[in-house]
């Protein structure tokens, strides 16, 4: 079973610590022992908290993300987690670029674990506003991936 796992997104202020919160959350309420974190491909918000309305958003739905805050992926990581899932491909391909050798770490989109609904990334709500629906992806995703390391 994987017991480390680690979000990633472009800044680390919406999709991935929404999804480090919500998996938190599902996990905690199956107690499972999982380790949880979530950083950015990039360095432009390292230090500060998940971006306002998406910090709503969630809030509305019973999550708090209000106590994490933004840092960048480094090369350890992938020595340290057994996955990271990457919101979409553009981040997986920044994963991939610097990815050292020897980190074990297993790269996954996270939709992969909601085939369902088609989507092939979770869209960046800082860019399309839609919160909301970035939370419906996310909820989704975090269920399919539980399931899949349930078996």
């Amino acid at each position: 079973m994987t017991h480390r796992i680690l979000f990633v997104c472009l800044g680390n202020i919406c999709r991935s610590p929404s999804a480090e919160g919500v998996l938190r959350a599902m996990a905690e309420a199956r107690a499972l022992p999982l380790e949880i974190d979530s950083a950015g491909t990039g360095d432009w918000h390292v230090g500060e908290a998940p971006y306002g309305p998406m910090q709503r958003a969630a809030k509305a739905r019973g999550y708090d993300l209000s106590g994490l805050r933004a840092r960048q992926v480094t090369p350890e990581d992938f020595h340290h987690f057994d996955l990271i899932v990457a919101m979409d491909g553009s981040n997986m391909a920044n994963l991939e670029a610097i990815r050292p050798a020897g980190g074990k770490a297993r790269l996954a989109l996270f939709t992969d674990y909601a085939p369902q609904t088609g989507a092939t990334e979770v869209p960046d709500p800082y860019f399309t506003r839609d919160f909301d629906g970035a939370l419906d992806l996310v909820e989704i995703a975090a269920e399919g991936l539980l399931g899949q390391l349930s078996r």
